[in-house]
């Protein structure tokens, strides 16, 4: 049995990490509200925008714009991959990283060369150690990021896609569906696939939309703004995931350690209790002893 010194040294140190995750909690928690609305304000104009990008590129060929335009016998596929930062955040960073690698050797499995795009320190440090090469990588950017940096991963894979350097490009990110669930999500990016083509059907009573300009000069302004207003909407989803995934952990951990702090204090008040008895019965013995003599 433990001594009394080491048993209260362990309910001192459990205290000491349940103050922690539970301030780590309320920080999680404080952050979550600002990322939640943020994506909740962001989301249906996104999938708006998709929709309605969708039907102004069935208007056209696919020869209407790069972007648009479906490379024959693709040979790469590039992988633009969001993580966190930082850990203790529950299995977010464990699903995304695998959700790309079973993406990646799918790809692969196809004969095709798989490059990475990372943001987030997590997933720059999982592609680093794999065999696949990292074209790029932004960590220590999830706590602070604009669309400043979705317009610029979007040029970068635009003109990747451009240049023949991709022939698809996939967007793997964590979908915020609600406090208590998190969905790691891969999202074709490039090349833009038209809303017919996605269905295989035109909706019924579906509104029928008149552009002006010329759709060809609307899609060379659009499209590259679609690129960069879904990998904006991929950094929000992910920044609340990594936030609710974190406080949901950080709520796990302070239970456990109440849970442990009530079971040590049992513990320490078992100790305590058998060194008073022992104690007790040394003096009964000592002095049935002296009255023997």
């Amino acid at each position: 049995m433990p001594s009394l010194k080491d048993v209260k040294l362990q309910i001192a140190g459990v205290g000491k990490t349940k103050q922690i995750t539970k301030a780590m909690g309320m920080v999680a928690s404080s952050k979550l509200r600002g990322a939640q609305s943020r994506i909740e304000r962001f989301r249906p104009y996104a999938e708006k925008f998709g929709q309605m990008l969708g039907d102004l590129a069935a208007r056209t060929d696919g020869a209407a714009h790069p972007l648009l335009q479906v490379h024959d016998r693709p040979k790469t596929t590039v992988i633009l991959l969001f993580s966190s930062d930082r850990g203790l955040c529950g299995g977010c960073n464990v699903n995304l990283i695998t959700a790309a690698q079973h993406l990646a050797k799918a790809r692969e499995a196809e004969g095709r060369m798989v490059r990475f795009l990372c943001v987030g320190r997590k997933a720059r440090d999982a592609v680093r150690k794999s065999s696949w090469e990292l074209l790029d990588a932004f960590p220590d950017v999830m706590g602070s990021f604009n669309f400043q940096l979705a317009a610029h991963l979007g040029n970068r894979v635009s003109q990747l896609y451009a240049s023949g350097e991709a022939d698809e490009v996939y967007l793997v990110y964590s979908e915020f569906v609600s406090m208590s669930r998190q969905v790691a999500t891969t999202m074709p990016l490039l090349p833009v696939v038209p809303a017919t083509a996605e269905t295989g059907e035109e909706t019924p009573g579906a509104t029928e939309y008149v552009y002006e300009p010329k759709v060809e000069v609307l899609l060379s302004e659009l499209l590259p703004r679609y690129v960069n207003v879904q990998i904006y909407r991929g950094l929000l989803d992910t920044s609340a995931s990594e936030n609710a995934a974190r406080m949901a952990a950080m709520d796990n951990a302070t239970r456990n350690c109440d849970e442990l702090i009530e079971s040590l204090t049992l513990l320490y008040n078992k100790t305590r209790q058998a060194s008073i008895t022992n104690d007790l019965m040394d003096i009964v013995g000592g002095a049935n002893a002296l009255q023997s003599q």
